[in-house]
């Protein structure tokens, strides 16, 4: 076992460039068509290249992939899949030998209905107090015990052969626990406790604003408040226990805190809570200008309150990939543009990509970067019967689901599979190859050595705070420290403002030395 991390906080995260791995698509190191924890550990000099600080893993544990991953079996093991606990332990600390720490995460609303606590449930007894299961309404109980419609769509409710009902706000292999339940809380600190001991040095927690629930399970229609189950105020108490564990390891949480009031999204970053949370502002806006704008200004003021680090993130594992968004007339983030077919300029979306990736690394804050998006990767198409996200089928088909930015990386174009190993879970589109790591490592143009030598640079903004420049209209300036950030999102080329050195351009300047439209630049005032 590793050592745990000493229980001191350098503020490390407060601007960090965090890499999100989505382990069964990052590499196989056994030839199986899965990525597995010996393909990360074999790509750790890419990752210590890149330069990032630290690794965010997608749920690695012991798990049936129902919600590829997110229905967790067993938190203390690690899914045979992609390997053992000894080599999850080997890899944070040979991650930790190159300066790169580890998170990981943490699905606390719900389990897999494989978990040894829903087998017991299943069986009656006292284990159905550790979940939500209730009787159902109608004459012979045959209608769901209210009306809450889970995330994948169709009722949140799923009745037994006894009768009853037990919720799930996602699938029905992902049953919720009752956070009301003392044994829940203390299974989860424990949880914690058994990672950070290990050299875990934060946690990114899943779904954290719907852990509690009203226990009346009114109606959402009933239009009472607060909501029956998203952002309730007992929530905090748990949040404040975990922060009392995390500090004896200084260790970090970043929290997944979908809300539109900026005020109730704050308390969850109060000094005795979690340190961080997702800014989904950021990357559900479109390219345009004044919208950005409003998003940087918005994030920052809610952080300020309360002392916490912004975070900027453009994708993830479960959005489209951003040359892809940003390549479409509607760039905002809608699940409903997702649709087979839908037209995309790759060429002008790459572009945009570029100038995006200049932007987020530029801001005040920490950076999250999801695997795939340093080498440009459109989201692809995925054949009807290869889809695995359980969003397609429970859509009834409407939803081509998140596959389509799940697909095996290509690292190396001369070999199989581009590279990634075996015959990969997800098809790799024709042309994969093109996009591979070691054809763009030898390009000096590529989106890959623009993110490493953006990383590299990243430093020259400083930890100051940041500073509007005059600009014309479809431009945002801004300047931190000694640096600038220039970003032209409209139609005409525009002039640079007065610096000493050009440090780096997400495109060329045109012939008059002029920034062009969809480009952004770095100078040293």
């Amino acid at each position: 076992m590793g050592q745990p991390t000493p229980a001191t906080d350098d503020g490390w995260w407060r601007s960090a460039v965090i890499y999100q791995v989505y382990v069964r698509s990052f590499a196989d190191g056994d030839g199986d068509g899965t990525g597995d924890l010996a393909g990360v550990r074999a790509r750790l000099p890419y990752l210590a290249e890149l330069g990032v600080d630290a690794l965010w893993f997608t749920p690695w544990y012991r798990s049936p992939m129902k919600d590829g991953g997110y229905d967790v079996a067993d938190y203390r093991a690690i899914d045979p899949a992609f390997g053992t606990l000894a080599e999850a332990e080997k890899l944070i600390a040979e991650a930790r030998e190159r300066g790169i720490r580890t998170i990981v995460d943490i699905v606390p609303n719900h389990v897999s209905d494989q978990h040894p606590w829903f087998r017991a449930a299943l069986a009656g007894g006292p284990g159905r107090e550790l979940f939500h299961f209730r009787p159902g309404r109608g004459e012979h109980g045959e209608l769901p015990p209210n009306d809450w419609q889970s995330e994948f769509g169709g009722p949140a409710w799923t009745r037994l052969p006894d009768g009853d009902w037990y919720l799930h706000l996602f699938a029905p292999e992902q049953p919720d626990l009752n956070w009301a339940h003392p044994a829940v809380r203390q299974e989860h600190e424990d949880i914690l406790r058994f990672w950070f001991e290990r050299g875990v040095a934060g946690v990114r927690v899943d779904s954290a604003a719907l852990l509690a629930k009203d226990p009346e399970l009114p109606d959402v229609t009933d239009g009472r408040a607060p909501h029956p189950y998203v952002d309730r105020d007992e929530l905090h108490d748990v949040y404040r226990a975990w922060r009392a564990v995390a500090d004896e390891y200084g260790a970090v949480f970043v929290g997944e805190v979908w809300l539109p009031d900026p005020e109730r999204f704050a308390r969850y970053l109060r000094p005795d809570e979690l340190h961080t949370a997702f800014n989904f502002s950021f990357l559900t806006c479109p390219w345009d200008a004044d919208r950005l704008r409003t998003s940087i200004d918005d994030t920052l003021a809610e952080h300020a309150p309360v002392g916490a680090p912004a975070t900027w993130v453009l994708c993830n594992h479960d959005v489209t990939r951003t040359v892809t968004r940003y390549g479409r007339a509607d760039t905002g983030f809608d699940f409903a543009t997702k649709a087979f077919g839908t037209p995309t300029d790759l060429a002008l979306g790459t572009r945009r990509a570029r100038a995006a990736a200049l932007l987020s690394l530029a801001l005040p804050g920490a950076v999250y970067v999801y695997q795939g998006e340093e080498l440009g990767l459109p989201e692809a198409d995925i054949p009807l019967d290869r889809i695995e996200d359980p969003m397609h089928a429970r859509s009834g088909g409407t939803d081509p689901g998140r596959d389509g930015c799940r697909v095996p990386l290509p690292w190396a174009a001369g070999e199989p599979h581009a590279g990634f190993g075996g015959e990969p879970w997800l098809p790799q589109p024709d042309g994969w190859a093109a996009y591979a790591a070691d054809r763009q490592a030898e390009d000096p143009g590529s989106m890959l050595s623009l993110y490493r030598a953006a990383i590299r640079l990243r430093p020259e903004f400083g930890d100051g705070p940041l500073t509007w420049l005059p600009a014309p209209d479809g431009v945002l300036a801004f300047t931190r420290a000694d640096a600038l950030c220039v970003v032209n999102l409209a139609d005409t080329p525009v002039d640079l403002p007065a610096h000493t050195e050009l440090l780096l351009h997400s495109g060329p300047l045109d012939t008059a030395g002029r920034l062009p439209g969809d480009t952004a630049v770095w100078l040293r005032a």
